[in-house]
């Protein structure tokens, strides 16, 4: 098997290096108690060989992005009002359904974050792997499962070969997680997406998954989203970091720079929440409050009650997110002076 580089196939070619462009997309939810306004003018961009971390607390619309990046967002009740995703410059909101349905895996692959629910429980993992080259590259039964014993090999699972033929409840939460990997990487996707790919693990296996995603991202070029609650999960492997609160991004930057300096009271609350070795001996503290109820989103600023800085101007105008340094972007009214702590 080929993993010198996951690059897209010939209907699909990268835009100046850029491979995913999200441009001002909405996503609701149509629900009996109203709309719920999960996704609200989100853009960004990913390029060949870049890692991008998208970061929140559970409700902010990380997950929801994802869903919508490859198209298996319910509808109904989600609906996409407005936006556009492109992938190599073609927009994945307008092109045919069938077409769609052939970006998925070969082209844009995702690792969903509850292995054991994702894998299917009465199919060995070998199989489930095989399947992909079975249906998406038409190998016969023999070379299909070589090909899936490599995939295992290739993301650590020992003795893969007296393994292969166990089934998802036989693994540990760890080694499921890896499998779940391997069939995201069958097909050599340009685009990988991991949702939430260490939770439910221990600290140990979580540095190992991250590990084995960043080692698997150089080998073959691929773009890679990150999406996390957890600063700390993508502090050696993100390149970039885009921060997300109710439906909206309030930050964007580098990784350094956001680590160093947050511009926005969210980005620094999820900061001071986690221990840093830079920081022994301080207290750690939570940020206030809950994240706001989607179907009654505040008026001006999202984050506003929930703000150490909140001003009148946050209750009244939403503030639009620009750029307050080179490189760094913020969705704060008082960003600079955020940047100044």
């Amino acid at each position: 098997m080929n993993h010198e580089q996951a690059t897209p196939t010939a209907a699909y070619q990268p835009v100046n290096g850029r491979l995913l462009e999200v441009e001002d997309l909405h996503v609701e939810f149509h629900t009996r108690d109203g709309v719920a306004r999960a996704i609200n003018g989100v853009s960004f961009t990913l390029d060949a060989g870049e890692t991008l971390a998208i970061l929140g607390e559970s409700g902010s619309g990380k997950s929801v992005t994802a869903q919508a990046i490859m198209g298996i967002l319910d509808m109904p009740p989600a609906k996409i009002p407005a936006g556009a995703i492109r992938y190599c410059g073609q927009d994945l909101l307008t092109m045919p359904e069938e077409q769609r349905r052939k970006t998925r895996g070969p082209e844009i692959s995702m690792i969903f974050q509850d292995a054991l629910s994702s894998l299917n429980p009465v199919f060995p993992v070998g199989w489930q792997i095989a399947e992909m080259f079975r249906m998406h590259r038409g190998m016969n039964k023999s070379d299909a499962k070589e090909q899936a014993l490599r995939l295992m090999q290739r993301v650590q699972i020992p003795a893969a070969k007296e393994r292969i033929n166990s089934y998802p409840h036989q693994f540990s939460g760890g080694m499921r997680q890896r499998i779940m990997i391997a069939m995201a990487i069958a097909l050599d996707p340009a685009v990988l997406i991991a949702d939430e790919p260490t939770t439910a693990l221990d600290v140990t296996v979580q540095a190992q998954i991250m590990n084995l995603l960043h080692d698997l991202q150089e080998e073959r070029q691929m773009g890679l989203i990150l999406i996390t609650h957890d600063l700390g999960v993508v502090a050696d492997v993100a390149d970039r970091i885009a921060v997300m609160y109710a439906g909206r991004l309030v930050e964007k930057a580098d990784i350094l720079p956001i680590y160093a300096h947050p511009a926005h009271p969210y980005t620094k609350g999820l900061l001071d929440s986690i221990p840093r070795l830079d920081q022994k001996g301080q207290t750690l503290r939570a940020i206030a409050g809950l994240p706001p109820n989607l179907l009654r989103i505040p008026e001006g600023c999202a984050f506003n009650p929930r703000c150490y800085l909140a001003q009148d101007v946050c209750h009244r105008d939403l503030p639009s997110l620009r750029e307050v340094a080179p490189g760094r972007w913020s969705a704060c009214h008082f960003a600079e002076e955020v940047l100044d702590v």
